[in-house]
């Protein structure tokens, strides 16, 4: 979305050129490839501890974190392998979206127009949402599950939660927000509510 993004803005007499069919499909391919890579190998890993004591998990999907803290081995292997998916996929999701935006930024500011680069940066800021919304929940469950062991269970609970629900649920508001309509709409609900 991003790159789709930076061509809109920066490239928009190219975008039909450059953002084929082709195009998309390889890179729809290769993010299911990459995802496909990545996570293969989890079931694998946990299916070789042994499990002993509880076997109750306290979220409502197998999340990898939790079923290594029910494992009675050394789950070092498995806890770093898990940090470098976290580090492979939203790092560099992160820095490739972050440098797309610094060069949107950079063609935004270059316009001489501010109400036209005040539209261009516009279409934008949906997405800078959208993705912070994505990742913080998602950043914040792994470094509660890796680090904070005196957290209390519920918070780690309710990220799990907020992590699972968090991307559709967002997403509407996010990009419904722009929405006239629907803004108004739900500002007349919240009133009405209290």
């Amino acid at each position: 979305m991003a790159f789709d993004c930076f061509v809109a803005i920066c490239r928009l007499l190219h975008y039909a050129s450059i953002l084929t069919n082709t195009v998309i499909g390889r890179v729809g391919l290769a993010s299911l490839g990459q995802s496909v890579v990545l996570i293969f190998p989890l079931p694998f890993m946990l299916k070789r501890f042994p499990y002993c004591g509880s076997r109750v998990l306290s979220y409502s999907y197998c999340l990898q974190q939790e079923m290594m803290k029910l494992a009675c081995a050394d789950i070092k292997a498995n806890s770093i392998y898990g940090m470098f998916i976290i580090v492979s996929t939203v790092g560099v999701d992160s820095l490739l979206i972050l440098v797309s935006y610094a060069l949107i930024l950079h063609t935004v500011l270059s316009i001489t127009s501010r109400s036209k680069g005040r539209k261009a940066l516009n279409t934008c800021v949906s997405h800078i949402r959208a993705v912070l919304l994505f990742y913080t929940p998602m950043i914040g469950l792994s470094v509660i599950l890796r680090f904070g062991k005196q957290a209390p269970h519920l918070v780690q609970v309710v990220m799990g939660i907020v992590c699972l629900l968090d991307p559709p649920v967002n997403n509407l508001i996010v990009y419904s927000v722009k929405t006239k309509q629907i803004r108004d709409w739900v500002v007349h609900a919240f009133f009405f509510f209290f």
